[in-house]
């Protein structure tokens, strides 16, 4: 499956694209995390490269190198607007999978809890789902549950 990002139409440069963020609105969530006893974090591995680019939207992406011609045929990570798509894809795809409460950051989600065992089975829940929409899950990127997480490290 080819998500084509929105692109057919851009014929010159990203700055003609409209900007927009990848931000959330986890103002009311902020209680509920800071009153859990127990944490884990789920890190996408490689998550722009998860999402194909449609073959229409190759050539937007071409750059020369050593006199040859290449092209993304994914998501590239140096376009401003990579995270922005990158987040509503996932964001996205957990809605669609009806996933627990959590906080989502571009491909850094983290999900809390009152036991290690409700913690773990939000995240389990979590990871499938990803792992459905195409995404890759690596268990040395899954970190928790624990009683206290570094997130974004």
């Amino acid at each position: 499956m080819e998500i084509d990002c929105g692109l057919p139409c851009l014929e010159r440069s990203d700055s003609t694209i409209e900007r927009c963020c990848a931000g959330h609105a986890g103002t009311p969530v902020r209680a509920g995390v800071q009153a859990a006893k127990w944490y884990a974090t789920i890190d996408i591995a490689n998550a722009f490269f998860s999402i194909p680019l449609a073959a229409e939207c190759r050539p937007q992406f071409a750059f020369t190198w050593r006199g040859v011609q290449y092209t993304w045929n994914r998501l590239p990570q140096g376009w401003k607007h990579s995270p922005t798509i990158c987040h509503g894809l996932i964001q996205a795809a957990l809605e669609k999978g009806e996933a627990p409460e959590h906080l989502q950051y571009i491909d850094d989600i983290i999900v809390w809890g009152n036991t290690a065992m409700e913690v773990f089975e939000k995240g389990e829940k979590i990871i499938q789902i990803l792992l459905k929409a195409g995404f890759a899950i690596k268990k040395s990127k899954v970190k928790g549950p624990a009683r206290e997480i570094s997130f974004w490290e």
